[in-house]
């Protein structure tokens, strides 16, 4: 009998290691292939689209937000692997029904190391894991030279449009922006307490005044007429276009990402 205890605080029992798995994150989908549990996920959503061939190869269960219950089902899965940003309590409740609902919860990089600690415990990948926290760490340590000289910008990170949203404090993606020394204007913003809070433009002046504005590639499809437009409400902010799973994708992606941000800050100067 094996006991594990997941970031919500859920306690999980099961008599061995879990065999088949259903993954309802696509960052966490990635994480799985990248310990090497290929083999083990039976299901994955819509947006998973790393690695690529699992499109072809793994069934769709739907998205994140609506999933198909008796697809999963059907799937007869040991565990399935949820987030508590991504996934509602409802469909993890519902979910709990046919099997175990292992619930992740990433803010901080240290809650990302706990999370690939965790399921090298649980799908006894220890030796996989502990790897991947390695070569994450080292190279955090090396970004943090990198960056130690470089100039506080302050930034707007948009998310959305129409209407326009912003990533807020208490996200993962503010966390990746602070190690970049980029100062959100909305971290803790009195007006904007919820993470991904919708704003006014024509308000950025007054609320921070960014150096720059950056436009996610995901989850929407920014332009060059959005970039135009938000740069019209800043008094001289410059406006990139940043890679969004660099900035909000866990698990194995971050060791990724710090390769991308020493591009962005050559190219931002």
């Amino acid at each position: 009998m094996k006991i594990f205890t997941d970031q919500l605080g859920t306690t999980h029992t099961f008599e061995t290691t879990p065999k088949r798995i259903v993954s309802l994150v696509p960052s966490q989908t990635e994480l799985l292939y990248d310990l090497g549990l290929e083999e083990s996920i039976v299901g994955i959503t819509k947006f998973c689209v790393h690695p690529f061939h699992f499109k072809s190869t793994k069934k769709i269960i739907g998205g994140t937000k609506k999933v198909h219950f008796e697809k999963i089902r059907l799937l007869q899965p040991d565990i399935i692997i949820a987030n508590k940003e991504e996934n509602t309590p409802e469909i993890v409740e519902e979910l709990s029904k046919i099997c175990p609902v292992w619930v992740t919860d990433i803010i901080t990089l240290e809650d990302n190391l706990k999370m690939i600690a965790d399921f090298g415990q649980l799908f006894n990948k220890r030796t996989e894991a502990q790897k991947w926290i390695d070569k994450i760490n080292f190279a955090k340590t090396d970004f943090q030279q990198f960056i130690k000289d470089k100039p506080i910008n302050k930034v707007a990170y948009f998310i959305w449009a129409n209407p326009y949203m912003v990533a807020g404090g208490e996200t993962f993606i503010n966390e990746l922006l602070k190690l970049n020394k980029f100062e959100n204007i909305y971290d803790n913003h009195p007006k904007y307490e919820v993470r991904y809070p919708e704003v006014i433009v024509q308000k950025m002046r007054i609320q921070g005044d960014p150096d720059l504005v950056l436009l996610s590639s995901e989850p929407f499809p920014f332009t060059d007429e959005h970039a135009f437009e938000l740069g019209r409400f800043t008094h001289h902010a410059k406006t990139v276009f940043v890679d969004g799973e660099m900035f909000s994708w866990y698990g194995s992606r971050l060791f990724k990402a710090f390769a991308y941000f020493k591009i962005l800050h050559e190219k931002i100067v």
